[in-house]
């Protein structure tokens, strides 16, 4: 939902078309600097936020994609440290529940070699720095699973695995799954049986226990493409039936559920996607 206008104004307009949760982009998403919050523009997020508390929660921060917590420039991960810093301290502030993030990129420059353990294992450690140093907040930091598009990381279960097994605090760590990367990752559940296979594969890998949040996205690539494309609901390749197998899923029914798919200024995308997703709903 777009904070234009007041970060309150997201909230509204999640009200507006009946969202159960909203995702927000608290700062610059596309540039590393980003100016202190406005007192009132908190005020009015905190004042809105408990008004629609049990309408809408949780909330879901979704930070810059610039970050690269991999990355062997030494400019380029300070700059990272930093804007991620700055982001868990603004989210913390509107007090938010959780910011969402990609893994990382491996650098893709001649003179760079690092695995992907050892890139993996970066993160992490900048991870439980960032932790360190926000160690008085509450918001818990969800790891994306990605399309693995070019050199990104997190397309893969163990990719995720490998980053919670480093991090210190336990419980400021968790996981996003995104529909239309992970099906571009070569993760199939288009069928209930594939489905079924694929949920026990992440409790084997990871745990059940560190999923806290959905993107739910159609795509118009291929099962394992690697691209990352979003597409309305049951417009693309994964197709409407499946999206019920999420909804219907007793284990996930508390857990938030975020649309990423093309949108316009007067929602009406946004509208047609939740009523086809709410359509699946068993009764």
């Amino acid at each position: 939902m777009s904070v234009s206008g007041g970060k309150y104004k997201a909230l509204e307009r999640g009200k507006e078309i009946n969202c159960e949760t909203i995702q927000v982009f608290i700062r610059n998403v596309r540039g590393w600097t980003s100016k202190p919050l406005d007192q009132q523009d908190v005020d009015d997020f905190l004042a809105k936020k408990e008004e629609l508390k049990a309408e809408i929660w949780p909330v879901i921060s979704h930070n810059s994609y610039l970050i690269n917590l991999a990355s062997l420039d030494k400019e380029k991960l300070e700059k990272s440290y930093n804007a991620m810093l700055d982001e868990l301290n603004k989210v913390d502030q509107l007090r938010i529940e959780y910011d969402n993030m990609h893994p990382g990129v491996i650098p893709i420059s001649e003179k760079d070699n690092i695995t992907k353990k050892e890139a993996l294992t970066q993160i992490a450690g900048q991870l439980n720095k960032l932790m360190e140093e926000t160690k008085d907040s509450k918001v818990i930091i969800l790891l994306e699973t990605t399309a693995g598009q070019g050199k990104g990381l997190g397309n893969k279960f163990h990719h995720l695995k490998t980053i919670i097994d480093k991090i210190k605090i336990k419980n400021r760590i968790g996981t996003c799954f995104d529909t239309a990367h992970s099906f571009a990752a070569g993760y199939d559940f288009t069928t209930k049986k594939k489905y079924n296979e694929m949920w026990n594969e992440f409790d084997d890998i990871i745990g059940l226990k560190y999923l806290k949040a959905f993107h739910l996205n159609d795509t118009d690539k291929d099962l394992g493409s690697r691209v990352d494309r979003h597409a309305h609901i049951g417009q693309g390749k994964i197709g409407k039936i499946p999206f019920g197998f999420f909804i219907n899923d007793d284990r996930f029914k508390d857990l938030p559920g975020i649309l990423e798919t093309p949108k316009g200024k007067d929602l009406k995308e946004d509208i047609v996607n939740l009523k086809i997703l709410k359509s699946l709903r068993k009764k």
